[in-house]
C-alpha cells in the first residue's frame, strides 16, 4: 500500500487508484442493476393484463408512458435538490447512503402487490435517486483532489461500473419478473420478485458502501463556512418545506383517486413539460439579457441552449428504449432461442453491452482525429449524435412494418437499431456535461451542469408521452415519424453547426 497527500492506494482491483474507488464502483454498479432492472419491467407491468397467472396493472398504453415519461424524468430534476441537500446540509456521503436506502425501500414497496405501494414505490425511487445520483460521482472526484489523468482514469472505470450494472439488471430482474422457459427449466414470472430482486441489488450496494467507510477518507463529507447552528437552521426550512410538498402531493393523490380532481396523467405530463420549457427558456433570457456577463459569455450561453435543445430533442427518441421500444419487443418480437423463449426485458441490456465494446473504440477515435487537428467540435458531435439516433428508428420502422403479433419480426432488427443508437449516444453524451462546464461562465457552472440534467428530464418525459401514441397507431409510422423528426433536427445542427463553433471561441 502506498499513500500521497493522505489518499491511500494499494495494488488489487484497481491499482494505482484510491482504496475508496472500489467502494463506490460497487455502490454505482448496484444501484444502477437495481434502476434498469426495474426499469425494464415496468411498462410491461404497468401494460400487462390482469387476469394472468402474473397479473399486471391493465393500464392502457397513454397512461403508462405518461408514468413512465414522469418517473423518469422526476429521476432527473430531483437530482438538482439532491445536489444542493448534499452541498448545504449533509455532504455527498450521507446523501449516497440516504439516498440508497430510499431506493432500496422504493423497490421493497413495488414488491408488494397493490396498486397505492406501486407508486408509494416510483416516488421513493425518485427521491432516493435524486439524492443518490449526482452525489456519487462528486465522492469520486473527491478522491483525486489532484485532478488531471489520473482522475480522468478513475471515472473511466466508475463509469463501467454503470454499465455492468446496466447490463446485468434487465437479465436477472427480467427473468424473475417475466418468466422464463428453459427446457428443463422453467418459471411462469413475477412481477414483485423482479422488483424485489432490484431492492436486494441496492442493499447489497449500501452494506458494501457502509462497510466501505474507511476507505473513503475525508471524501464526500460536508463541508461549509457555515456554523452547525446555521446548517441546522437552514436544515429545518429544508425539512418543513419537504414536508409541505409531500403533503400537497399526497392531498392531490387523494382527490383524483376518489374523482374530486380529473385531469389526467398524460394531461399533467404534457403541462409539466411546457413548464420545464418555459422556466429553461425565461432562465436562459434573463442570463443572456441581465446576467451581467460579457460578450464572449454570452455567445458561449447561446451555444449551451442550443445544445440543451439538441440533448432534450436527443432523449426524447433515445429513451424510448424502456417505453415503447419495450413493448415493441414484447409484442412484435420473436424472441426464440432454439426451443426456448427469452424475456422481453432482456433486450435492455443491449444498449449495455455496446457501450462497454464501443467506448473504448471512441476514445481512441477522438484522441486519433485531434492529433490530425480533424476531431469535430461539440456542436457536431450532437449533430452526428441525432443521426445515428435517427439511422436507429429508420432500421426498427423498416422492420416493423410488416411486424403483427401473430407474425413477429426477428430481435435482430432492435439490436441493428440500439448499436445504431449506442453509436450516437457516444457521441454525444460524454462531451455533454464536459462541455457545459467548459461554456459556462465561472459563476454558474453549477447552474449549467442541473441544465443538463433538466434536458435528459424532458427528453425522458417526451419519451413517455411519444410511447403513448402506440395506442392508437402501429409500430412502423411511429419510429418513422420519430426518425423524420429526430433526423431533420440533426441535419439542421449540421448545417448550424459551424456557427455554433465560431460561438465557441477556443473551447475544445
Amino acid at each position: 500500500m502506498s499513500t500521497h497527500k493522505g489518499i491511500e492506494f494499494e495494488p488489487g482491483l484497481f491499482p494505482g487508484h484510491p482504496r475508496g474507488l472500489p467502494i463506490l464502483f460497487f455502490t454505482e454498479m448496484w444501484e444502477r442493476f437495481s434502476y434498469y432492472g426495474m426499469r425494464a419491467l415496468l411498462i410491461l407491468f404497468m401494460t400487462g393484463t390482469t387476469i394472468s397467472e402474473n397479473p399486471g396493472l391493465g393500464f392502457d398504453v397513454v397512461t403508462a408512458g405518461a408514468i413512465y415519461g414522469l418517473y423518469a424524468s422526476m429521476v432527473y430534476l430531483l437530482a438538482l435538490p439532491g445536489g444542493w441537500v448534499a452541498d448545504q446540509l449533509w455532504g455527498q456521503r450521507k446523501a449516497v447512503f440516504v439516498g440508497g436506502c430510499i431506493i432500496a425501500s422504493g423497490h421493497f414497496s413495488m414488491a408488494v402487490p397493490t396498486q397505492f405501494t406501486f407508486f408509494l414505490g416510483l416516488i421513493l425511487i425518485v427521491i432516493g435517486t435524486g439524492l443518490l445520483k449526482p452525489n456519487v460521482s462528486s465522492v469520486v472526484a473527491d478522491l483525486y483532489p489532484e485532478g488531471g489523468a489520473k482522475r480522468d482514469a478513475g471515472f473511466s472505470i466508475f463509469y463501467m461500473g454503470i454499465n455492468v450494472g446496466a447490463f446485468a439488471g434487465p437479465l436477472l430482474c427480467g427473468a424473475l419478473g417475466e418468466g422464463f422457459d428453459w427446457q428443463w427449466l422453467s418459471f411462469a414470472g413475477n412481477w414483485h420478485l423482479g422488483f424485489s430482486l432490484a431492492g436486494i441489488g441496492m442493499v447489497l450496494g449500501l452494506i458494501q458502501f457502509r462497510l466501505g467507510y474507511r476507505s473513503l477518507g475525508n471524501a464526500g463529507k460536508l463541508r461549509t463556512d457555515k456554523t452547525p447552528e446555521a446548517v441546522a437552521r437552514l436544515g429545518r426550512r429544508f425539512y418543513g418545506i419537504f414536508a409541505a410538498v409531500v403533503l400537497a402531493l399526497v392531498a392531490y393523490g387523494y382527490l383524483v383517486s376518489n374523482g374530486t380532481i380529473s385531469i389526467a396523467l398524460p394531461d399533467i405530463a404534457q403541462y409539466l413539460a411546457y413548464v420545464i420549457l418555459g422556466i429553461i427558456g425565461l432562465y436562459f433570457i434573463y442570463v443572456i439579457f441581465y446576467g451581467g456577463h460579457t460578450r464572449d459569455e454570452v455567445k458561449k450561453v447561446v451555444v449551451i441552449f442550443w445544445l440543451f435543445l439538441l440533448a432534450a430533442l436527443f432523449w426524447s427518441g433515445f429513451e424510448q428504449a424502456g417505453s415503447s421500444l419495450n413493448i415493441f419487443a414484447r409484442d412484435y418480437t420473436d424472441r426464440t432461442l432454439g426451443s426456448w423463449e427469452y424475456a422481453a426485458s432482456w433486450l435492455q441490456s443491449v444498449n449495455a453491452l455496446f457501450i462497454v465494446v464501443l467506448a473504448p473504440v471512441f476514445a481512441w477515435f477522438w484522441v486519433w482525429l485531434a492529433n490530425r487537428n480533424a476531431n469535430p467540435s461539440v456542436p457536431m458531435k450532437f449533430a452526428l449524435g441525432l443521426i445515428g439516433l435517427a439511422a436507429g428508428f429508420f432500421v426498427i420502422a423498416w422492420g416493423a412494418a410488416n411486424a403483427t403479433p401473430d407474425s413477429p419480426v426477428s430481435a435482430s432488427w432492435l439490436i441493428v437499431m440500439y448499436f445504431l443508437h449506442t453509436v450516437g449516444e457516444l457521441a454525444l453524451s460524454p462531451v455533454g456535461l464536459s462541455a457545459m462546464t467548459k461554456l459556462a461562465p465561472r459563476n454558474r457552472i453549477s447552474q449549467m451542469m442541473g441544465v443538463w440534467f433538466v434536458a435528459a428530464a424532458l427528453g425522458n418525459l417526451i419519451a413517455g408521452l411519444v410511447a403513448g401514441q402506440l395506442e392508437g397507431l402501429e409500430p412502423s409510422p411511429l419510429y418513422m415519424r420519430v426518425a423524420v423528426i429526430i433526423g431533420g433536427g440533426g441535419l439542421i445542427a449540421l448545417l448550424v453547426s459551424p456557427f455554433m463553433k465560431r460561438l465557441t471561441g477556443d473551447v475544445k
